[in-house]
């Protein structure tokens, strides 16, 4: 079995199960990986958060896979997958489909989002919230690093096509969601989307099907080395609505909230 196919656990990981399994899609990530790892890791200690770290290689060039390897010394626990179908709703879905722990969530491996979202994310879920929506966009929220002019118009567009799925949810797109992990099975076994559009799709069917929703303010960083391309895959974004707006029944107003 290679480094990139090969699950990857952390030396000092506890024994015991996590609450939360976080997932972290990557492409080509070398660069990245690593700090946010560290960063998450570092967190994790602080608080005292029980979580495990779930890589989902998601057709790697690089040393991404190596990289992670390294963090077998971390302070939780590491593993690495491998998902063969390109995007990244694709790499989103088959962590979910593959974690074990009580919750489950993902986010960016950009630290666009801060490690220090976590504990309150964990916090709503054990509430009673089903799904916990990262947002640079609802009160409290705002951004450290702002988006480019493009990104923000590109934006504008989405959620306005967006809305009419999602309903009073004021970011669909930010990478930061956590779920109880039998309501994030639900939603993803059933999901279609491979591309950048699948939070729209998961957040339709999570409304539809009545789950208690709601949005986590997020001091957003916005990263110039995204791999999101605003022309190609802005425009694949859009197309992709078309076919959630055809797979779902368009869900009333009255929603989850």
């Amino acid at each position: 079995m290679t480094t990139r196919t090969a699950h990857v656990r952390a030396a000092r990981a506890p024994a015991a199960r996590a609450e939360l399994d976080l997932i972290i899609p990557a492409f080509n990530e070398e660069r990245r990986i690593g700090a946010t790892l560290a960063a998450i890791s570092e967190e994790a200690t602080a608080s005292d958060l029980s979580l495990s770290l779930l890589v989902v290689d998601n057709g790697c060039v690089d040393a991404t896979a190596e990289v992670v390897a390294l963090a077998r010394d971390a302070a939780v626990r590491v593993e690495i997958i491998s998902c063969r179908t390109r995007g990244k709703g694709a790499a989103v879905r088959a962590g979910i489909l593959h974690a074990t722990a009580p919750f489950v969530g993902y986010c960016d491996a950009d630290q666009s989002t801060p490690p220090s979202a976590i504990r309150p994310g964990i916090d709503l879920l054990r509430s009673g919230f089903e799904v916990v929506i990262g947002s640079r966009r609802c009160t409290g929220a705002g951004y450290e690093v702002p988006q480019g002019t493009m990104r923000r118009l590109g934006s504008l567009a989405f959620r306005t096509m967006a809305s009419p799925l999602s309903g009073p949810i004021t970011d669909t797109q930010c990478g930061f969601k956590l779920f109880h992990s039998p309501v994030a099975k639900d939603l993803f076994s059933t999901s279609r989307l491979d591309g950048f559009a699948f939070d729209v799709e998961v957040l339709a069917r999570a409304r539809e099907r009545g789950f208690r929703m709601i949005e986590l303010p997020i001091q957003w960083t916005d990263s110039p080395e995204s791999s999101f391309r605003p022309l190609v895959d802005g425009v694949k974004s859009f197309r992709e609505l078309r076919e959630v707006r055809r797979s779902i029944a368009g869900p009333s107003d009255q929603g989850a909230f």
